[in-house]
């Protein structure tokens, strides 16, 4: 299993920046991707980036140009650099793992808990 813990969120003012963070524990030699969500009030969750454990990324249209997805792997954390942030941007944020664990032919995805991101003047 894979545990996942988020945590930089919090308010911001338009136009401000927040870097998010996302740690993993477990069985990160399963992980090959972890991907950053976002969940707004009343509205579906969406991809906004992920990173494989090769280090390719993908950004969501959503905040293209606006957001930098990058990786320590010493720490075994992966950040959410949010730039230029607005008000439409306020959402929960969550990161989630994508895994396969080879030894026991198993795939699952785990999701942290979400950290809250308020854009706000």
């Amino acid at each position: 299993q894979v545990h996942l813990v988020e945590s930089g969120g919090g308010l911001v003012q338009p136009g401000g920046s927040l870097r998010l963070s996302c740690e993993a524990s477990g069985d990160i030699f399963t992980i090959n991707a972890i991907e950053w969500y976002r969940q707004a009030p009343g509205k579906e969750r969406e991809l906004v980036a992920d990173i494989s454990k090769h280090g390719s990324t993908n950004y969501a249209n959503s905040m293209k140009g606006r957001v930098t997805i990058s990786r320590d792997n010493a720490k075994n954390t992966v950040y959410l650099q949010m730039n230029t942030l607005k008000p439409e941007d306020t959402a929960v944020y969550y990161c989630a793992a994508d895994t396969l664990n080879i030894a026991k032919m198993e795939a699952a995805r785990y999701w942290g808990q979400g950290t809250q991101v308020s854009v706000s003047s």
